[in-house]
Parts: structure tokens; C-alpha cells; sequence
């Protein structure tokens, strides 16, 4: 089974972030880690609390976009930045947990702020190779 990874590509003024992994829920782990990789490098940013995330939606897709936008409204409310995340998926239902600190301008020098993320290039798929792949556009 795959280690899974993330990677960004890009999409004009925008920036596409894909999760690959081996299963469907460490392929929305991934994303949400590149996500956090567009606004600062994730290896600063410590796990030291956890917060509990839950998203529905009709299928697999619209549930990636929930749940990036989720971690973007804990991200807004809260000041926060998320370095590891754990998630479960059952019935199109979302259990999360992302583990971070609050935000810190010297330590973390971020990037840019996300907006949202959207319906762009959207894709949650099994690749051929048993990988799964969970991918959208972030408005930055």
C-alpha cells in the first residue's frame, strides 16, 4: 500500500492540490496537507491540538470540497494551521481530526491566504493502479 503523497499543480491565478494515496481517505489526508502547503511549508507547523471536523455530502467529490472548506473556516476562525490530519469515511460521511497550532507570521511566514476551495478541476478517483487520487482548485 501506498505512503501516499500530495502535490500542487498549476491553474492560472489559482492553485490545484491532489492527494494520492492508497486509500480514499489518505488521498483527502494528502490534499488537505498540500492545501496547508500552499500557505507555508507544513514541516513548521507542530500538531499540538487537535480539532474534530465532520462533513456530508452526495458523493465522494463534493465531500473533498466540504471538507477542504471546513479546514479553511478552523483555519479563518481560528488562526489556525493544520500539519496532520486523520480522517474516516463511511456512507459519504466525513470524520476528521486535524492536529495544528495557531498561526505565527515569523515562524511560519505565510504565503497566501485561501479563500475556498472549488469545483474546478474536481476529481476523486481509483486510478488504474489502485491509488486514489482527490484533487480540486483552491481560490487564493
Amino acid at each position: 500500500m501506498s505512503n501516499g503523497r500530495w502535490e500542487h499543480f498549476p491553474h492560472e491565478a489559482d492553485m490545484g492540490v491532489r492527494g494520492i494515496g492508497g486509500s480514499l481517505e489518505q488521498a483527502f489526508e494528502r490534499a488537505a496537507l498540500a492545501m496547508t502547503a500552499v500557505i507555508t511549508d507544513p514541516a513548521k507547523v507542530a500538531a499540538a491540538d487537535r480539532v474534530e471536523i465532520t462533513c456530508r455530502a452526495p458523493d465522494d467529490e463534493l465531500l473533498l470540497v466540504d471538507w477542504l472548506n471546513a479546514l479553511i473556516y478552523e483555519m479563518a476562525t481560528r488562526k489556525w494551521l493544520f500539519s496532520r490530519f486523520e480522517v474516516h469515511i463511511k456512507d459519504h460521511v466525513l470524520t476528521a481530526h486535524a492536529w495544528g497550532e495557531p498561526m505565527d507570521n515569523d515562524k511560519h511566514q505565510l504565503a497566501v491566504e485561501i479563500k475556498g476551495a472549488t469545483y474546478t478541476a474536481l476529481r476523486v478517483a481509483r486510478e488504474s493502479n489502485g491509488e486514489w487520487i482527490a484533487q480540486c482548485v483552491v481560490d487564493v
